[in-house]
């Protein structure tokens, strides 16, 4: 049996990352290029279904081998993943399945992607829960943050019922310390609920060690599927408490017994999974995972950190402001860094795309750039260059 090739096999391999050939690509925090591999799954799913429709293609085999290799990705059981659409889905799933009371309180903070606000908000106007969003502030060397302490000083209430959180916040950059936090909900029982988009697959994600309840994250970024794909995680004991806010012929426990009407809800977290799968799109997420799982999450994270210092190193050297928390336990493969007149950024972005087919960012009114680990460090150089000296 082959020996899956190692990281160095692919850094700058435009055969495996054909984006390469073409662009300076570091938007991944946004929507991500697919890799070879998807690209070769989603071509074979259209001539099968063209020439045999479904008939011994294995694409449920695959599907099913892909809930194994998300699962693995996060330390939980493929009992407990379903796949979704997207990570506003997983989040909907959350905030819909629970039974809230009015007297319940939800903590997160005032930086998050929309994706985790506006589930909580209509929790507040349909439920009367108190929705607390604990601000950014200015950190060490002028970056911006959240607050640790602040974030469990908010969570320290007897009302409090969740903690929502990504684990990178899009803007900036900042990695909560996940399990910190959630050790404080499990002794507190308070639920804890993750947006791991910005994270899973290229930063370590582990959901027992870090007493995660429910996780959502969408395909398209850092695993570098396709839209319209996303992966949930729910805590096996938290299954039967979390209702599906949909229900078609797929939640129920025989869904392939067609004429008998059994309204018994799934065992597994496939409950939340309604109808019919985007087949073409998770066959290429699995396609891009397996490239991903065989190279392992903590080779691309010191990738990551050796590729995101440098690139620190040289806007700095240009004198922009770096807004990105970079301590140890915080730092993530998004960085975030501010110009002399932040009015030019997206001048500056436009120029960047239009002259030197290089792709960044803007994002709170900070230019961003969010490298994998297959680029190069040739194409961070280059990006510095392009920069204008502030």
């Amino acid at each position: 049996m082959t020996e899956p090739a190692g990281i160095d096999h692919f850094i700058g391999n435009d055969e495996a990352f054909p984006v390469l050939r073409h662009w300076d690509f570091f938007n991944h925090a946004a929507v991500a290029p697919l890799t070879a591999a998807a690209s070769a799954a989603l071509r074979r799913f259209a001539d099968q279904a063209e020439s045999v429709a479904y008939i011994d293609t294995g694409w449920y085999r695959d599907i099913s081998a892909l809930r194994q290799s998300v699962a693995k990705l996060m330390n939980a059981t493929k009992e407990e993943v379903a796949l979704v659409k997207n990570t506003s889905e997983g989040l909907a799933i959350v905030a819909s399945g629970v039974d809230w009371s009015r007297d319940d309180r939800i903590v997160t903070t005032g930086v998050e992607y929309p994706a985790n606000v506006y589930p909580w908000m209509e929790v507040a106007r349909s439920h009367g829960v108190e929705l607390v969003m604990v601000p950014e502030e200015d950190g060490p060397g002028g970056c911006r943050h959240v607050p640790l302490d602040k974030i469990l000083d908010a969570a320290d209430h007897p009302r409090t019922r969740m903690v929502t959180l990504s684990h990178v916040e899009y803007a900036s950059g900042q990695r909560h310390d996940l399990a910190t936090i959630g050790a404080f909900c499990r002794e507190h029982e308070i639920l804890f609920c993750v947006d791991a988009i910005q994270s899973l697959g290229v930063l370590p994600v582990d959901v027992r060690e870090m007493n995660i309840d429910y996780l959502s994250a969408g395909g398209h970024k850092w695993l570098l599927g396709p839209e319209g794909t996303g992966v949930f995680y729910c805590r096996r004991d938290l299954l039967e408490h979390t209702r599906p806010p949909l229900i078609g012929w797929m939640n129920v426990a025989d869904p392939l017994n067609y004429g008998n009407y059994d309204y018994t809800l799934r065992g597994d977290a496939r409950r939340y999974e309604p109808g019919s799968y985007n087949t073409a799109g998770l066959l290429a997420l699995k396609a891009s995972i397996d490239v991903l799982s065989g190279i392992g999450v903590q080779p691309q994270a010191t990738r990551l950190r050796a590729m995101t210092d440098r690139l620190i190193e040289g806007v700095t050297s240009k004198g922009y402001r770096v807004v990105s928390p970079r301590d140890a336990e915080v730092w993530s493969g998004i960085v975030s860094f501010v110009a002399a007149d932040p009015a030019r950024h997206r001048d500056l972005w436009q120029h960047l795309r239009q002259h030197h087919r290089t792709e960044i960012a803007v994002r709170e009114n900070r230019l961003r750039c969010s490298p994998h680990f297959y680029n190069t460090d040739e194409q961070i150089d280059r990006l510095v260059e392009r920069l204008p000296r502030q």
